[in-house]
């Protein structure tokens, strides 16, 4: 089923990209990621030595703070902080730099849609961009569901139009990881194969999930590849001004 889109787009398809990195000077890592007309800025400050009240003192701790493009944090925020954070800690290691805190600070530029994705996504940037130790990056992806088709990397006018049900997911980036091989499988299954985050709103059949989450994995090669190619151009880079 073809799905008529207000920009055009197949319902496969995902908005123009464009990231960097090292843009803030005074953050310790800094990224921007854009999709569309969606733009999120990230910042990482740390790691410094404490952590957080009922906090592990016998590992690292990942403080996310998010701040909208007006207005004061709300509700809708915090919940997007406490996803973002779970999700960091799931990617970082955590054993590498004990009784500290690194602090992530997301600052929304423009909201057209797939908003906590886009952080997501700048986040891991940003942490790569500081030096944080991870075990392998992460790609986040929005998928809306309704009436039996799925579409990818809504705008803000779909988000409101269309979404009925949607769902953010959050894959590994790549099968290559620090750790050693025999843990790169989850009961047997290869890392590839896994999701890191999932969250759903609204109500949701089980053949439109796993739809989205085909879906998204797919995409995710895709959000993949650019990854890896801005990474590779920044160091490209980095190493002739060197």
């Amino acid at each position: 089923m073809e799905v008529d889109r207000e920009d055009g787009r197949t319902q496969n398809q995902l908005r123009p990209l464009a990231c960097s990195r090292n843009i803030l000077h005074r953050a310790h890592g800094s990224a921007s990621w854009s999709q569309g007309d969606t733009k999120v800025l990230a910042a990482v400050y740390g790691p410094k030595a404490g952590t957080k009240k009922n906090e592990n003192p016998e590992k690292a701790c990942i403080e996310v703070i998010w701040k909208p493009k007006t207005g004061q944090t709300g509700k809708q925020e915090k919940e997007y902080e406490m996803i973002l954070k779970r999700t960091l800690l799931s990617i970082c290691i955590l054993t590498v730099n004990p009784n500290t805190t690194t602090s992530i600070i997301i600052q929304v530029v423009n909201d057209d849609g797939a908003l906590l994705p886009s952080a997501i996504n700048a986040a891991c940037l940003a942490l790569v961009d500081a030096g944080i130790p991870m075990k392998h990056l992460a790609i986040a992806i929005c998928c809306v569901a309704k009436s039996g088709y799925v579409i990818l990397d809504p705008t803000k006018l779909e988000e409101q139009q269309k979404m009925k049900a949607f769902a953010y997911l959050v894959f590994p980036n790549s099968v290559h990881s620090v750790l050693p091989e025999g843990s790169l499988s989850v009961q047997g299954e290869p890392i590839e194969h896994g999701i890191i985050t999932s969250v759903t709103h609204g109500t949701m059949s089980v053949d439109d999930y796993f739809y989205c989450l085909d879906r998204g994995r797919a995409a995710s090669v895709k959000l993949s590849d650019f990854l890896r190619r801005s990474l590779q151009q920044h160091s490209t880079d980095s190493s002739k001004a060197g």
